[in-house]
């Protein structure tokens, strides 16, 4: 859907919602049942049941450690393990999932065998800054279900064969980024109607920023070749550089000012965390997804992180 599908702003008073934008996209495609669009409500849902608790973390007795460790050896924070449990049930009722993978879970949950699709996601993204009140934000991607594959491998499907995938920033806005494969598009929850409307149609990378966004704290366990890389774009040259060094730390709030504004985004492997510390199913695909379809790229430093096939679900 492009932009010049949707009214000027200057030519209506009510914007387009996430869910009539869904629906415009359903009655284009041939043969579509409805159960894609109304997934994709029920996600919407479960982020603004989330983003509810976001807001008043504080006040709720949200914020703070729970005393358990995920399957990603992470501390679990109050707030992570609510928001997977929202996402569990939300998606759980809508009858449209054959089965759930989260970040947060050691093995998927099957639901139902006549469901059409599964969803991978990372319920809270960034929550290590959760109790310092930076971004953090909601993850996901949506993949079709094959009848002729085991539950576990239709959980295994690489990145190209995404349906859809999005995350959420929960900032000074919350702002959900979507795609189903016709461009990237960003919605903005008006926290006093409780929806979200179009704010930014046909999302496109810039052709090239000026920030680049890393941990340099783990520069010392990098490759030489990453060390090289680093040192030659903080570097003086005619063409651009050096490129200037933003951080936050939170996947989402990093991705989405790069989605944004163009530049550059790594967490490459290290001597700690030799296959880099994203998670494929849960971060990278779905990110990679995104910047794809909004005319960026997205590698592992030889392929397109799209194509690589996962072998288990963390």
């Amino acid at each position: 859907m492009t932009q010049s599908q949707y009214p000027s702003k200057d030519n209506h008073m009510i914007g387009i919602t996430l869910r009539e934008h869904v629906l415009r996209g359903m009655q284009a495609a041939p043969g579509a049942t409805g159960e894609f669009t109304s997934l994709v409500n029920h996600l919407s849902l479960a982020i603004r049941i989330i983003n509810s608790r976001v807001r008043s973390a504080g006040l709720a007795g949200l914020l703070g450690y729970t005393g358990e460790i995920n399957v990603q050896g992470e501390a679990v924070q109050k707030l992570d393990q609510y928001a997977n449990e929202v996402m569990i049930s939300v998606l759980s009722k809508s009858g449209h999932c054959a089965s759930l993978a989260s970040e947060e879970l050691d093995e998927a949950v099957f639901l139902n065998d006549s469901g059409k699709y599964v969803v991978l996601f990372d319920p809270l993204d960034g929550s290590s800054n959760i109790d310092v009140n930076v971004n953090i934000g909601t993850i996901f991607a949506i993949y079709r279900q094959s009848s002729d594959k085991t539950p576990i491998e239709n959980a295994l499907q690489p990145g190209h064969r995404i349906a859809g995938a999005g995350y959420v920033v929960f900032g000074p806005a919350t702002t959900f980024v979507f795609s189903t494969g016709q461009g990237v598009h960003g919605f903005t929850l008006d926290p006093n109607i409780g929806e979200f409307f179009l704010s930014h149609p046909d999302i496109r990378c810039p052709r090239r920023g000026n920030t680049y966004s890393v941990n340099e704290g783990n520069w010392s366990r990098w490759t030489p070749e990453m060390q090289k890389w680093n040192q030659w774009i903080k570097s003086e040259s005619p063409d651009g550089r050096p490129y200037g060094h933003r951080y936050v730390g939170s996947l989402v709030a990093d991705a989405h000012r790069t989605l944004m504004k163009g530049g550059l985004f790594a967490y490459p492997a290290d001597s700690k965390s030799k296959s880099g510390k994203l998670r494929l199913l849960y971060e990278a695909n779905p990110m990679a997804y995104l910047f794809e379809q909004a005319g960026g790229a997205a590698t592992d430093g030889q392929d397109s992180i799209l194509d690589i096939v996962p072998t288990d679900l963390h």
